[in-house]
């Protein structure tokens, strides 16, 4: 069987897991996402009593910009250490000279991501597929199972976020006291972010207005005085980005 057929079949299969996934699990009701590498752990949610969890399986990236697929095992930003069970396909795809499933990356349509995760599907036995796209960038995941919230490692994951009012649980962040939505003054960044980015272990979510970056300047870096002026406030992931949207709309 070449590719194409073999492809055409599990994709087929894979709209029926879909529906069901959807129907079980209501994935479309929810409007914002949330996923922890290290916990290979994804939260749909819209607030903190309407919320679920699954496992996954990081299958692969799909860049809107350079129009190519990179498998998660060839990724080397991608830290879930449950991408190597995505080998078995690779292997296969060496056995049966099925290119695209053993070439770490590859220029591809918008529909590559469905397509590889349908095969995946057929060796993993998930019950679904979920994908999120941040800055021009999908992200497709192989969901194995719920995870019940009150789990050990929903829990875990909560102990590594911030609580906040508005968006419930997600990553800290860290602001000047300037910062707000009411009025813009700029949006200086330690490093250029986008919702959704996965960081380094030693590395934050950290911005601070236009004042802060003057006096920053006049003391040589961040000092004493510096910080003491910026007054620097920790808030949410979703909060943070809601502040850099803001401040870009009005500069």
């Amino acid at each position: 069987m070449n590719y194409e057929e073999y492809s055409k079949q599990r994709l087929n299969k894979l709209i029926k897991v879909q529906d069901d996934f959807k129907d079980v699990y209501r994935i479309d009701s929810y409007v914002n996402w949330f996923y922890d590498s290290e916990l290979e752990l994804l939260r749909l949610y819209n607030d903190d009593n309407d919320e679920v969890y699954f496992k996954y399986i990081p299958v692969g990236t799909y860049s809107l910009k350079s129009k190519t697929w990179m498998w998660s095992w060839y990724n080397t930003h991608s830290i879930e250490k449950n991408k190597n069970e995505l080998l078995v396909v690779k292997k296969f795809g060496i056995e049966n000279n099925y290119e695209k499933l053993y070439t770490g990356t590859f220029a591809s349509d918008e529909y590559a991501g469905w397509e590889l995760s349908s095969i995946c599907l057929e060796f993993l036995k998930g019950i679904g597929v979920y994908r999120v796209n941040s800055n021009e960038l999908e992200k497709y995941m192989l969901i194995l199972n719920g995870v019940g919230e009150y789990s050990s490692e929903v829990k875990m994951m909560k102990q590594k976020k911030v609580d906040c009012g508005s968006h419930g649980y997600s990553r800290p962040a860290f602001v000047c006291q300037h910062l707000n939505l009411e009025a813009s003054n700029g949006f200086e960044e330690a490093f250029e972010t986008y919702k959704g980015m996965e960081l380094e272990e030693d590395e934050d979510f950290q911005a601070w207005c236009s004042d802060c970056e003057k006096i920053r300047i006049e003391n040589d870096g961040w000092t004493e005085e510096s910080e003491k002026f910026a007054g620097i406030t920790l808030i949410c992931e979703n909060c943070y980005f809601e502040l850099k949207e803001f401040s870009n709309i009005k500069s």
